[in-house]
């Protein structure tokens, strides 16, 4: 099915960030995969092309395109060249959201333009040891003290966390008032007190840093309060739904890729004389993949038009998170399991898919917190 929610404009920018990955993604990724992070100088060349920040208004040195479409676009292209090192979604899809509805005039002349330019690399910091999906249940604490916060606590699995430059820092300004006291802090690269702790070894996306964030009595200057105090949770829940929808948008494009691949395998690989789709169970296979993610894209593209709409509910964008993540999951299952030994080798992409897809249905919320926030909006 034709899709019909990109014009030509978007499909000029698809043309572009097609062949950005092929110059400055492509052909370093395996090393960055060893290495466990990407150059600086990948965000540096997305600054110039114009990749960062897109939505931001020009004065600050953005692309001044408040659509939201095109980062879908840059998100499906990584996916389908299964390159996941560069946390630019991270970057553009979520902080972006925070940065400029809650950044005062001030901040977003100190920040924005080295955010655009790749300078100025962000991440955010919620997920604590102790505490994942209960967002209230964090121990990281930052006390008035004068013209500062003193900030206190640590934080892990944290997407670009080493590379950071500028961290959204979730920490609890007033204990004792429950969602109600927490707060959104900017940490700076530098301060003292902020260590980065080890890139952490995990089982897929090993060019993309993760790291474990640590603060020691960090005197955070009121200046960089994000937003009011007290009103951390509320940001939060309501820049949830566009991380959701991202990391939903991005399952399907990743699923939909590994479909194309392994379709294209079963139409050359041979066992007993004739290719091995031609074999009704794995014919039968490839058409259930295939409806399953010509359904789930109907769905997911209504999904981008309500958030470019600013109509996305935060039950639409967990269903999305839910579904997609997990048909992810299983397309990549099934598709390994056609390549038969190959589908083992690293040497292909699809089991290197394999080693990416499982996370996904973790971060940005579990499948069950997912399906509790679809619960609860039923009224039962």
């Amino acid at each position: 099915m034709a899709r019909e929610i990109f014009t030509d404009e978007h499909e000029a920018f698809r043309d572009m960030v097609r062949s950005f990955i092929a110059k400055e993604i492509t052909p370093y990724h395996e090393q960055w995969e060893r290495d466990g992070i990407v150059s600086r100088e990948v965000w540096l060349a997305a600054g110039r092309q114009g990749l960062l920040g897109i939505e931001v208004p020009e004065e600050y040195g953005g692309g001044g395109i408040a659509d939201y479409r095109y980062y879908v676009v840059l998100n499906e292209e990584l996916a389908r060249a299964n390159v996941h090192g560069p946390g630019f979604a991270v970057h553009n899809d979520i902080n972006g959201s925070y940065l400029l509805r809650l950044c005062s005039e001030e901040q977003k002349r100190r920040w924005l333009p080295g955010y655009c330019s790749g300078e100025l690399i962000t991440a955010i910091a919620m997920t604590e040891p102790s505490a994942g999906s209960d967002l209230q249940g964090i121990k990281t604490t930052a006390v008035r003290d004068g013209d500062d916060y003193v900030l206190n606590g640590s934080k892990t699995f944290i997407s670009n966390g080493i590379l950071a430059d500028l961290v959204i820092v979730v920490a609890k300004t007033d204990p004792s008032a429950g969602a109600r006291g927490v707060s959104l802090l900017m940490v700076e690269r530098g301060m003292e007190g902020f260590e980065r702790g080890r890139n952490l070894d995990k089982v897929g996306m090993h060019a993309q840093d993760t790291a474990e964030l640590f603060f020691d009595n960090v005197r955070v200057p009121k200046a960089n309060l994000l937003g009011e105090e007290g009103m951390g949770f509320i940001y939060l829940m309501q820049n949830l739904a566009r991380e959701r929808l991202s990391i939903g948008a991005t399952a399907q494009a990743g699923a939909e890729a590994a479909f194309e691949q392994t379709l294209e395998y079963c139409k050359t690989r041979e066992a007993f004389g004739r290719p091995i789709g031609r074999f009704q169970h794995n014919r039968f296979t490839l058409a259930e993949m295939k409806t399953e993610l010509t359904v789930t894209r109907s769905f997911t593209d209504e999904c981008i038009l309500k958030e470019s709409r600013g109509e996305l509910s935060a039950e639409e964008a967990a269903m999305l998170k839910y579904w997609n993540t997990e048909l992810l999951k299983r397309v990549v299952d099934r598709c390994v399991q056609l390549h038969g030994g190959y589908g083992y080798m690293t040497e292909y992409p699809i089991a290197k898919a394999y080693q990416d897809v499982r996370i996904q249905t973790i971060f940005g919320g579990t499948t069950e917190i997912m399906k509790e926030i679809i619960g609860r909006s039923l009224g039962v």
